[in-house]
């Protein structure tokens, strides 16, 4: 089938409904803001069925990551065939995913400092934290979370370093068991594809996910949320900016043109992550598009679950740049050393966070309380948190395709650009069959 840069028209009326979800929810979200009272209890009623849209959709999203990360990396390290391969590609992901962190750390608090947001602002606390579990936050506490005591327990929770763990080693075994794992491989590789079905499924609801999640936030916090933190805003979007550049830079190294390629491609992912402030909502398709892109699934199906609980770049910057506008918000100074201390620290306690409960903020609360800053700081993000959520959400989504695009570039392995109109199905290169014979594949066959 030859490859073709045009989305098919399914795909673009989905992309068309997801936007003008954006648009109409922002619009009722509006209108109801100034039709009820803040404080009338019909509006909370309204907004919380409103929200129930965006509920829904996650529910369901979340039902598909687990088996469908399990089925991925199975396929993936078993395809391979070779167990030098598998390590030098994991250690080329780990490599890239600290130098991301890192750099997008580092950025944030770089632009936090230059920018000073916080300064002079002098807040006061206006809401309570809530239940952050701060103390459970430590690193002991995450090696042991690394390592599941039942792959049903951690399929249940959606605990993706878990289910990585016992994935890797299931893979690992799979292929040591030559033809007697055959079945299982195919299993898995059947698995997979059901489970991308499905998402297509999912798929088409997102338009009013999109649309309730942003009609509620509206309509009970109102435009005037945006105005009221606008600077706040706008800086942290120009610093995400500015992360994308240098992640489509690096990538640009690797891929040449075809990076232009790379984010046309992933548009829907990218945008449902944004639209629903989750950058679990985006994995699904995200497969799908890199699987079009020419990124065989076994690499893919190995490096997306590692990045998500490993590289979430949006989110690094986010920490760096939140924790230090809270200092400057209650007129803290903070000397360098202290700053770099933080930023190591957010660099050690964010590894993994993408099972635990709002995740961002347990981690600069944590941060917080250890260089005795005021955890109540946090309460002045979360009116807006939803909104500066939904850029780092998909800046998580752009570094992990950039990573998983580079990686797959840097072995030799990036195929041949896929039909975007084509199904979503397994092509004949990622088949158990074909991974078997090792990674050393002729990208045009």
């Amino acid at each position: 089938m030859t490859p073709s840069h045009t989305q098919s028209p399914m795909a673009r009326k989905l992309t068309q409904f997801i936007l003008a979800g954006m648009i109409g929810g922002v619009l009722v979200g509006f209108v109801l803001n100034r039709t009820f009272a803040p404080t009338d209890p019909a509006l909370a009623a309204i907004a919380d069925y409103l929200k129930l849209f965006a509920d829904v959709f996650l529910k369901l999203i979340k039902m598909i990551i687990a088996p469908l990360v399990l089925a991925t990396i199975v396929t993936g390290i078993a395809g391979m065939g070779d167990s030098a391969a598998l390590g030098r590609i994991g250690g080329k992901a780990l490599a890239w995913f600290i130098t991301a962190s890192l750099l997008s750390l580092g950025l944030g608090l770089i632009l936090v400092n230059l920018l000073q947001p916080g300064t002079g602002l002098a807040f006061k606390a206006a809401a309570t934290v809530g239940d952050l579990a701060v103390k459970d936050l430590t690193f002991r506490h995450f090696v042991l979370e690394i390592f599941p005591t039942s792959i049903f327990d951690a399929m249940a929770q959606n605990n993706i370093l878990q289910i990585l763990v016992f994935s890797v080693l299931a893979g690992v075994g799979i292929s040591a068991l030559g033809e007697r794992g055959a079945p299982l491989v195919r299993g898995a590789d059947a698995l997979a594809t059901l489970m991308l079905h499905i998402t297509g499924y999912v798929m088409r609801v997102a338009p009013f996910a999109v649309f309730g999640a942003l009609a509620s936030v509206i309509a009970t916090k109102g435009l005037g949320i945006l105005v009221t933190y606008g600077v706040l805003v706008i800086e942290f979007y120009g610093g995400l900016l500015l992360l994308w550049a240098l992640l489509i830079g690096v990538g640009a190294l690797f891929l040449g043109r075809r990076v232009l390629t790379l984010l046309r491609y992933i548009r829907q992912p990218i945008l449902l992550s944004f639209s629903t402030a989750s950058s679990e909502a985006g994995l699904p398709r995200l497969f799908d598009e890199l699987d079009r892109f020419g990124v065989p699934r076994r690499i893919s199906g190995f490096i997306l679950p590692l990045g998500y609980s490993f590289n979430l770049d949006g989110s690094m910057l986010y920490m760096s740049f939140a924790s230090i506008f809270i200092a400057q918000a209650y007129g803290i100074h903070l000397p360098a050393g202290t700053q770099i201390a933080m930023l190591l620290t957010l660099m050690v306690s964010s590894k993994g966070i993408a099972g635990v409960p709002r995740a961002s903020l347990v981690v600069i609360a944590a941060t917080l309380t250890q260089f005795h800053l005021p955890v109540e700081g946090i309460a002045l993000l979360l009116g807006i948190d939803t909104f500066l959520d939904m850029g780092r959400s998909a800046t998580n989504v752009v570094g992990n395709a950039m990573a998983t695009a580079v990686i797959t570039q840097s072995e030799g392995m990036l195929q041949p650009l896929r039909d975007p109109d084509a199904d979503v199905l397994p092509a004949p290169h990622d088949t158990p069959e074909h991974g078997r014979r090792g990674l050393n594949i002729d990208p045009s066959a």
